[in-house]
């Protein structure tokens, strides 16, 4: 059972290794733990060969089904087709073989971040050794901007932080010391341990080796992210069943007629055999691959200009489908800029207006602006106080506030200048800096022939400090009780709390120092602090309540301000917070339920994530989950889809993400959300255009086999149609704007058929409609014409019947004639194309040798252009009296 050194004393985590601070191991002590746990690095993964891999990519039905389009084509000595089929199926192996192994690439950033050396004691001399010879029982020396080799218990700390967050998720160094923590207490908790891969910020450390290699919590993590299989996409499970439907449907509805016309028809096996071909021919949709890539590209760059980085292309209709965000909460759904929201002094509390540097907004006391300072010492001298008592600076560039500082001072700064103190700048005459043993900040200021002490710091040790408390009558004695009282209250809403304090000194004073500040300060007041929610998030979370979405906020920060912010966002549901520590007592199978339960996870750990990810999984949700960190890759890659911040993300997370976050802002999420719903909606879009076109072809071809006449189509113009009408029409669905309903929709289901009833009935519909005007015109209006002539004719009026069909599908809910009629010019464009494509099929020499075709004169093309009308006008009639009956697609 694996050590909690957390819980061990330092002298207790020595003896256990058998090391000592003084002499360290010797050498040959070193090398015979090097034998026994191995060297001090993660361990390399052995890829497929790259021809595998590549040749992995054509395993897939619809490629299948291509491929025998291809073989057909071949078959029949149509060799351009052949290869512009080959050469889809070629481009969709090759983006897949570019993109596969990225989030491989992500444990490659984990080694990164290991150190490359180590300065450690052997044999009581300190030496520099490489990281990867360092063995557990081995004794450290950590200082200001080391990166931490292996997983430390410290032994002895001087001021001693260490910055956590790509392992926890916490947005401020931590600070460290020797003692020991509780047994229950998690990874962000443990105050005594170092942790191999974060990186030393101030101070300096000794201490002892306890974990190396995969053991450390970077190589839990690392173990846990190779553990975790690659999840296929909701669109590409479909996909694969749509295929194997069709394909299924295709071969048995082919047969069936073959063996009808062998035995009831006196067609020749030839015969049968070509209008065979030409019924498998015409219901494969060749160019569905090609156009749901593009549909899926055009998503792409949609979302790129929202700030949204898609780095796999199937990603961008699974966002479309998500049920349930989990979020992270520092930057994503806040700003990652602390703010000043409370300040309160011996007369009265005040709440402060604005967010982030940006010196905007008002004081208020009870909820009124505040117009002046009269009667109102205590807060202008607290004021005065964190202005002087301050080592950050904020500065507008380019119209924004940039910070040069530490967050908490520029909270401070920002709440000064908010008051109209940005000019208050009192001559600094000495200082004594903030250290953890002392737990404030002191500035000795001369101003206006006055000289002030100014002290900011932790509450209770400035209480401490203080004999006397400021008021509008003066100083009065201290009352502690107060003070702790209001500091639990601004606490308990998640606000940071600090102190400030003051003291008039002699002028003439030019120095300061522990001893002079005693117990003679007077204490000015309270001020809390936080990280506030994005106004933009909170506007986003009610978009994403609207759409059907739940969003979970799981964070690395405390309980109480986790739960404080959730409230202001509108994510807590009432049923309080989950921390970490409840987590590891919860077994797996009672997880689902919980992760059900509640909205607000604190205080967790790169394990509790993962967990949560797949208990929601269990309960069949489609899970986007949000994160900046090492400790976040397991779980981004686990989830449906992954997240990874793109300003304060690791290159980890980055790599084991689907989309990055240009901005690292939660809105960009509802937003990708609304362009993967439409993505999805233009994909069935082009499902409900290309598949009637299948349909109408097949249908004259079953006609013709049924009757026993002489086949209206051949194969060829069956594959030109096909073609043409996928590269142009279908295309030109992929541009196709949001739906104004779109983000009113529940998400879908995870097992929702791509074809519903009402979608197949459609697609039946118009291919009857479509095939039966084409069958009416070649064999009535135009019967008795040339073979040539009639299938000629046949082509134009499938043709036809798409074009006009085109506008019946940009709008699912809604009549084709609305506002938006002309917001895609791209169904323009293609109308002109597919015209051009036509008339040369028609009217150009060559074409007509290679296709069997003769020019149309006036009175087919009328009669041709009336057919495609009807098209759009029964579809429209269609849609009316489903859409009146509450019906949709």
């Amino acid at each position: 059972m694996a050590t909690k050194w957390h819980t061990l004393e330092a002298a207790e985590a020595l003896d256990k290794l058998q090391s000592s601070t003084d002499k360290g191991l010797t050498p040959k002590e070193a090398e015979k733990r090097l034998q026994e746990y191995g060297p001090n690095k993660l361990p390399e993964k052995k890829g497929r060969h790259p021809v595998m891999q590549f040749l992995a990519h054509f395993h897939n039905v619809l490629i299948y089904i291509l491929l025998v389009a291809a073989v057909v084509t071949a078959l029949m000595d149509h060799w351009i087709d052949t290869i512009v089929i080959l050469a889809v199926v070629l481009a969709n192996a090759i983006v897949g073989f570019v993109q596969e192994g990225k989030a491989e690439k992500a444990l490659e950033g984990i080694k990164n971040m290991l150190s490359l050396d180590a300065q450690v004691i052997r044999d009581g001399k300190q030496q520099k050794v490489n990281a990867d010879a360092i063995v557990p029982g081995d004794i450290v020396r950590l200082r200001s901007g080391d990166k931490v080799p292996a997983d430390v218990r410290i032994i002895e700390a001087k001021s001693f932080r260490v910055e956590e967050s790509p392992l926890t998720g916490e947005s401020t160094d931590v600070r460290k010391t020797s003692d020991s923590v509780s047994e229950d207490a998690v990874v962000g908790d443990r105050k005594c341990m170092a942790f191999s891969g974060t990186m030393v910020t101030y101070g300096t450390a000794t201490g002892v080796v306890v974990e190396t290699g995969l053991k450390t919590e970077l190589g839990k993590i690392t173990k846990m992210l190779s553990e975790q299989k690659e999840f296929t996409t909701p669109l590409l499970q479909k996909i694969d069943k749509f295929a194997i439907r069709l394909s299924v449907f295709v071969l048995l509805f082919s047969l069936s007629f073959f063996l009808f016309g062998y035995f009831f028809r006196d067609y020749t096996t030839m015969e049968l055999f070509m209008a065979t071909i030409g019924i498998v021919v015409a219901s494969i949709p060749e160019g569905l691959p090609a156009i749901i890539t593009i549909t899926l590209a055009v998503g792409v760059q949609r979302m790129a200009s929202r700030k949204a980085i898609i780095r796999r292309l199937p990603s961008v209709e699974t966002l479309g489908s998500v049920s349930v965000i989990c979020s992270d909460k520092t930057g994503t759904l806040t700003r990652n800029e602390m703010t000043v929201r409370t300040v309160v002094t011996a007369d009265a509390a005040y709440e402060v207006e604005g967010s982030g540097y940006q010196p905007e907004g008002d004081i208020l006391k009870e909820d009124a602006p505040l117009k002046s300072f009269e009667g109102e010492p205590a807060l202008y001298q607290l004021l005065r106080a964190v202005r002087a008592c301050n080592d950050a600076a904020i500065e507008e560039s380019e119209g924004q506030w940039k910070l040069n500082g530490t967050p908490t001072e520029g909270a401070l700064i920002t709440l000064a200048h908010k008051a109209g103190l940005a000019g208050f700048s009192p001559k600094r005459l000495d200082d004594i800096p903030f250290e953890s043993e002392h737990k404030y900040m002191a500035t000795l200021n001369a101003h206006e022939d006055k000289t002030y002490v100014f002290v900011k710091g932790a509450p209770e040790r400035l209480m401490d400090m203080c004999a006397e408390q400021l008021t509008a009558e003066g100083p009065v004695k201290m009352q502690k009780d107060f003070w702790t009282d209001q500091q639990d209250t601004i606490a308990r809403r998640g606000q940071r709390v600090l102190g400030v304090a003051f003291r008039e000194v002699d002028a003439g004073t030019s120095t300061v120092d522990h001893e002079d500040l005693g117990q003679g300060l007077t204490f000015l007041g309270l001020t809390g602090i936080i990280d506030p929610p994005r106004d933009e998030a909170v506007a986003a979370i009610e978009e994403c309540k609207a759409a059907g979405i739940r969003v979970i906020m799981i964070t690395g920060d405390h309980a109480v301000t986790a739960e404080a912010i959730a409230k202001e966002l509108g994510i807590d549901n009432g049923e309080g917070t989950i921390t970490g520590a409840q987590l590891e007592k919860t077994p797996d199978d009672a997880l689902p339920e919980l992760v059900m339960k509640y909205n607000v996870f604190a205080r967790t750990s790169p394990e509790h994530k993962l967990r949560l990810v797949k208990a929601l999984q269990a309960k069949n949700k489609l899970c986007a989950m949000t994160g900046d960190g090492v400790n976040d890759a397991p779980a981004l890659k686990r989830a449906d889809i992954g997240i990874a911040m793109g300003i304060k993300g690791t290159e980890v997370s980055k790599e084991a993400a689907e989309m990055v976050l240009a901005d690292d802002n939660f809105a960009t999420i509802t937003n990708a959300v609304e362009e993967g719903r439409t993505v999805y909606d233009n994909f069935r879009k082009t499902i409900l255009y290309i598949l009637p076109t299948n349909g109408a072809q097949a249908i004259v071809l079953v006609a013709a086999i049924f009757i026993g006449i002489e086949m209206p189509i051949t194969p060829a113009q069956i594959l030109w149609v096909n073609m043409v009408t996928a590269v142009t029409l279908a295309l030109a669905l992929a541009f196709e704007p949001m739906e104004k309903r779109v983000m009113e929709m529940p998400p879908r289901r995870r097992d929702e058929p791509t074809l519903g009833g009402y979608f197949i009935w459609r697609i039946i519909f118009v291919s009857v409609l479509i095939g039966g005007f084409t069958f009416l015109l070649t064999h009535v209006f135009f019967a008795g014409v040339d073979t040539d002539k009639m299938r000629t004719i046949a082509v134009n009026t499938v043709v036809a019947g798409q074009v006009f069909y085109l506008f019946n599908c940009r709008q699912f809910y809604e009549t084709a004639f609305t506002k938006r009629f002309f917001s895609n010019k791209y169904i323009f464009i293609a109308i002109g194309v597919l015209t051009v494509l036509q008339l040369l099929f028609i009217y150009a020499p060559f074409m007509n040798t290679l296709f069997y075709t003769v020019p149309l004169g006036w009175a087919e093309w009328s009669i041709i252009l009336s057919t495609g009308v009807l098209v759009l006008v029964l579809v429209e009639l269609e849609k009316w009296i489903f859409r009146s009956r509450g019906k949709t697609v």
